[in-house]
């Protein structure tokens, strides 16, 4: 003869809520809300090989939170026993020589540690050295560049340029003015296999150039507007045209701030003689090697990623084109970036970052 279905469970009214604002609920684990529908499956008398159907789940599990629910109520539920794994294997001595080596030390033969290279040099397991790099955010793999600045008055340029983004001065364009050079016009060598369900576009690795072209950019830091010239090449004779350009493309009379690097054609005898005929505009230099206060630059990776890196180009003129249209549409939908750093934060940052360069081992 069957067995007989198994009895309701007995489930007050108030533990009846609680289960279900539990399942209601919308960051409970779903480990729990499984075990809260087991409950409520059997207080209505649903049948356990029923019950584990109905829950995409198995007999045994059914039967344990049952059985865990009888004996210790709601609590059994929401906490789970601690469990009887295998005990710790590694010392806090063992956790500290591996964490001292991989800040200290490097392979014999490689650059930096792996995980298996570092697990065979210690004695442990992959997996035990990735969970403690893991618990100290240690990461040999990888690797960033930096270089600090050697300008003597670092600090006042800084302070300078910070100020015209955070607090510009009334009735005058602030510009951040550069070049990108060497733009190359790139055909590839097959057509390009399109975007598919479940395949990424695709295009050959090899590629035909066609020459380059040089981007002079000039970013209005309040609006986010750009004034943008391609020319093929860079030096001091197009950053005049390109300053040509800027002046008739400005209010007549009003101030303009550039912003601009230390490259050579930016202090060119002929520019400097330009300048002194244009007295409406004031040039802010910044820090040697720190040109990331240029935001043009900014725009600059936009337009990379955006346009040019996976473009395909038949010809400068075609590069040039698509330069002009992306500069077109940019500007008809313009925002300006958020600067958000102040001065004193940015120097704090960067002597910290030099105090550490100097004191490591």
């Amino acid at each position: 003869m069957p067995l007989a279905p198994a009895a309701a469970l007995d489930v007050s009214d108030g533990q009846r809520g609680e289960l279900i604002q539990l399942i209601s609920a919308r960051n409970a684990p779903q480990g729990i809300v499984l075990r809260a529908r087991i409950v409520l499956g059997a207080a209505e008398g649903i049948g356990n090989k029923v019950l584990a159907r109905q829950l995409a789940t198995s007999l045994p599990t059914v039967l344990l939170w049952r059985r865990r629910f009888q004996q210790e109520g709601l609590l059994a539920i929401l906490e789970d026993r601690p469990r009887s794994g295998r005990p710790k294997e590694i010392t806090a001595e063992q956790e500290a020589s591996l964490i001292d080596k991989t800040l200290h030390s490097r392979p014999k033969t490689t650059t930096h540690w792996s995980v298996r290279t570092m697990a065979h040099e210690v004695g442990l397991s992959p997996a035990t050295v990735q969970r403690i790099w893991n618990k100290h955010h240690l990461q040999p793999h990888r690797v960033e560049s930096f270089k600090f600045s050697t300008d003597p008055e670092f600090v006042a340029k800084v302070r300078d340029i910070v100020g015209l983004y955070l607090h510009p001065p009334d009735k005058a364009i602030v510009l951040s003015v550069d070049e990108k050079s060497q733009i190359q016009a790139l055909d590839r060598t097959q057509p390009i296999l399109p975007l598919r369900p479940g395949l990424p576009e695709r295009q050959t690795h090899d590629y035909e150039r066609h020459g380059t072209t040089t981007l002079f950019a000039a970013l209005d830091v309040a609006v986010g507007k750009v004034i943008g010239q391609c020319q093929p090449r860079h030096r001091h004779q197009e950053f005049l045209r390109f300053l040509s350009k800027i002046d008739d493309a400005t209010t007549p009379g009003m101030p303009v701030h550039l912003i601009l690097d230390n490259y050579g054609t930016h202090k060119h005898p002929d520019v400097r003689a330009w300048f002194a005929q244009h007295p409406r505009y004031h040039v802010h230099f910044t820090p040697t090697s720190a040109s990331w206060l240029n935001q043009i630059e900014r725009w600059f990776a936009e337009i990379t990623r955006e346009r040019i890196r996976r473009g395909t180009f038949h010809s400068v003129r075609d590069l040039e084109k698509a330069i002009r249209d992306y500069i077109r549409a940019h500007n008809k939908a313009a925002q300006p970036f958020q600067w958000v750093a102040s001065a004193n934060k940015i120097i704090a940052k960067v002597r910290k970052y030099k105090q550490t360069s100097e004191t490591a081992d």
